[in-house]
């Protein structure tokens, strides 16, 4: 049994890096010097890693589609449902249209510098339109918030956050 022990091992290793080379497989690099891997994956998957919705579910308006992870614990009803759900489906469209325009916009000014073609006009308003997107980003995540948050009850909200707390 021993003098298979180091077989076993090196198949158990081999095993362990081809799974974690498939579930890294699904991870895009970034074509940009700009945004890192996490970051760039981020804006194409439409997921919030900056933050951009703290304001909002720090003082109890909650991201639409964490209500519908607890929509039995809070006793949501099939019309908050199907409401909340839309609004979910909304955000996630626009987090994924707004992440590809983001990812656009610092192609070219990732461009413009690399070939030295900017001037300050050029560079106020490619970095102005940046903050734009990220403003029209997080207005999208906050409105989501607010809207998700008026079709809850007081009782429903409280329940949220106790869950919230123990998840």
């Amino acid at each position: 049994m021993l003098k298979y022990l180091p077989t076993l091992i090196l198949i158990l290793v081999c095993a362990t890096a081809e799974a974690q080379t498939k579930a890294d497989s699904t991870v895009k690099q970034s074509p940009l010097k700009t945004l890192s891997n996490e970051q760039y994956n981020a804006l194409l998957k439409g997921d919030d890693i900056y933050g951009m919705s703290l304001a909002a579910e720090l003082n109890h308006y909650p991201l639409p589609d964490k209500v519908i992870k607890f929509k039995k614990e809070i006793n949501l009803t099939p019309v908050q449902v199907t409401k909340i759900a839309a609004i979910a489906k909304e955000l996630h469209r626009k987090k994924l249209e707004m992440g590809l325009i983001i990812i656009n916009n610092e192609k070219t000014i990732d461009s413009l510098f690399r070939i030295n073609k900017f001037d300050d006009g050029s560079l106020i308003f490619f970095a102005n339109r940046y903050g734009l997107y990220q403003g029209e980003l997080r207005n999208a995540i906050l409105q989501a918030c607010l809207a998700t948050r008026n079709l809850l009850s007081l009782q429903q909200v409280n329940k949220y956050a106790t869950l919230q707390k123990a998840d």
